[in-house]
């Protein structure tokens, strides 16, 4: 039983429990060992058994990080996962983000939750495209940033080379925090630039969570027993540049300006450990948020929290629907009432849950920094506000311009209700945009995507999730605006011929345009017409 709010044991307990935790994203171009790399720190926080599975507590099941079975079959992951575990005294909340690009617009909403990012660069490739758009979402956000350069097990490229690649691409100072030995497939394992230690690595089980290694001062005689000159050579050189280079600052990591950078390989484990360990002392407890009402420290003496992501159907046998829901600011007791902004009216929270992956376990209470999972009967959307405060929003999560369309419909008209349920479900989720069009005479039911990866996940999950198949015919848009302010009556609006009108799943009107020239002209033609790329899901909205 939690003490009362605006109480000093309320907030001594909150104050307390804060200090303790810790979420982050893991973001990264696809196959720089993302889900790698978070299989391998839940293995180091006792999460699991070994890597590559997921172990569900208290049952003898088991479970990838890429728990759909689409995921398992294309080796990818397309939707994100939230996992909770301790370590060192900590109370981690991970999220494990998809890498490929069609999946992005997930990401952007994942990272809206996490106080901080860890951006993973194959160490062969350096900064890559995929990176670079998540990077700037993270950096317009101002949290921090740190680097884990892997897959050092094979032959990469020179690390002053990456360092100067984040200044010059991404436009982020970087600080070595460790540094490699053997950059050219022999890697021998890292020199840790603040205790001058170096960490030898000699093998080990891939799978488990210790790995042999030798620890020895940088100036320990014995290292040359166990280390060949030309390595001690060159790291004594490269160890001299280092000291000239960036100094590390504290402060400038947690705003987001300085990037610590630490090298290790995911899947041997190498450099794991001491990664984990120095980046739970350098990242942030939970951060404040903005809201209407002004800014929400996670101390406050009162919860609020928001909907970041929605989910259908993680466990198919139940047919369930989760709100994933990012505690804010004070605490969260099973069964509290709340105001829920949605609905504008007081919900009951009776069925909260934690997460491995696709498993689950009730919780009974959570602070700010946490991520739970609400029962949802259909009453969430992305963005909703939760609150025994005052009654707020916090800031909207904005809906990105899909670029492909698709006009869909149930292959069997007899399946038109679990199409419709199917179709609304994942809209709701995120994972797709659906629009109506009228101007053509008859309803057209389009579906808008930002990668076209999505269409098959839509395809693929409407046939095992709500067993209906759907026919999609390739429309020409690959623009669509919202409409937020107009001279005239939408349908009167002067357009090009191969432009369209349609209504989004909200009401809203959006143009839909095969081009730019198209967007340009109707702003020409309709003086006083404002459009709008993304779009928000406000209080009017509720």
């Amino acid at each position: 039983m939690l003490p009362e709010q605006n109480t000093p044991a309320y907030a001594a307990l909150v104050h307390e429990q804060v200090e303790k935790r810790r979420t982050f994203a893991i973001i990264s171009h696809p196959d720089a060992g993302k889900t790698t790399l978070t299989e391998k720190l839940l293995l180091y926080g006792g999460a699991i058994r070994s890597a590559g599975s997921v172990k569900a507590r208290k049952t003898d099941k088991h479970a990838t990080s890429d728990w759909m079975d689409i995921e398992k079959q294309r080796g990818i992951s397309v939707t994100s996962s939230a996992m909770q575990f301790e370590f060192d005294g900590y109370h981690i909340n991970i999220l494990d983000t998809p890498g490929h690009q069609d999946f992005s617009e997930d990401t952007y909403r994942v990272l809206v939750a996490a106080d901080a990012a860890v951006m993973l660069i194959d160490a062969a490739k350096g900064v890559e495209a995929q990176t670079i758009k998540l990077f700037k979402v993270c950096r317009m956000r101002s949290i921090p940033i740190f680097t884990f350069v892997n897959k050092m097990d094979r032959a990469a490229k020179d690390p002053f080379a990456l360092m100067q690649e984040l200044e010059e691409v991404l436009g982020i100072r970087s600080c070595p925090v460790n540094w490699p030995i053997g950059v050219d497939g022999d890697f021998q394992g890292v020199c840790h630039l603040d205790t001058r230690e170096v960490e030898l690595y000699t093998g080990g089980d891939h799978g488990k969570r210790q790995v042999e290694k030798t620890v020895l001062s940088l100036d320990d005689p014995a290292l040359a027993d166990v280390l060949a000159e030309g390595y001690r050579t060159r790291l004594s050189d490269e160890m001299e540049l280092l000291e000239a280079g960036e100094p590390f600052d504290l402060e400038a990591v947690r705003a987001g300006r300085l990037t610590p950078m630490f090298f290790g390989s995911a899947v041997t484990n190498f450099g794991v450990e001491p990664f984990l360990e120095r980046f739970l002392q350098y990242t942030p407890p939970p951060l404040p948020r903005q809201s209407d009402q002004g800014v929400i420290g996670p101390e406050s003496p009162f919860f609020t929290g928001f909907v970041f992501k929605i989910q259908a159907n993680m466990n198919p046998a139940h047919r369930d629907r989760l709100a994933f829901m990012r505690i804010v600011s004070g605490a969260f007791e099973k069964g509290m009432e709340v105001w829920h902004s949605g609905t504008n009216k007081p919900v009951a929270l009776k069925q909260p849950q934690q997460f491995m992956a696709d498993e689950r376990e009730a919780v009974e209470e959570a602070y700010a920094g946490d991520i739970i999972g609400l029962f949802d009967p259909g009453i969430y959307q992305l963005g909703d506000t939760l609150s025994t405060g005052p009654k707020m929003h916090y800031e909207n999560i904005p809906v990105f311009a899909p670029e492909f369309f698709n006009r869909v419909r149930p292959k069997d008209s007899l399946k038109r209700k679990q199409f419709q349920k199917g179709i609304t479900q994942l809209a709701e989720e995120g994972a797709i945009q659906t629009f109506l069009r009228t101007e053509t005479g008859r309803e057209e039911f389009m579906v808008g995507v930002v990668g076209v990866l999505q269409f098959e996940v839509l395809e693929h999950r409407l046939r095992t999730e709500y067993q209906a198949e759907l026919v999609m015919e390739p429309m020409p848009f690959r623009h669509v605006r919202w409409v937020t302010k107009t001279p005239k009556p939408v349908e009167d609006l002067k357009l090009t011929s191969t432009s369209g009108r349609a209504k989004d799943s909200r009401g809203r009107d959006v143009l839909l345009f095969e081009n730019e020239w198209s967007i340009r002209l109707a702003c020409e033609n309709n003086e006083g017409l404002v459009l709008a790329e993304t779009a928000t899901r406000t209080a009017e909205d509720t």
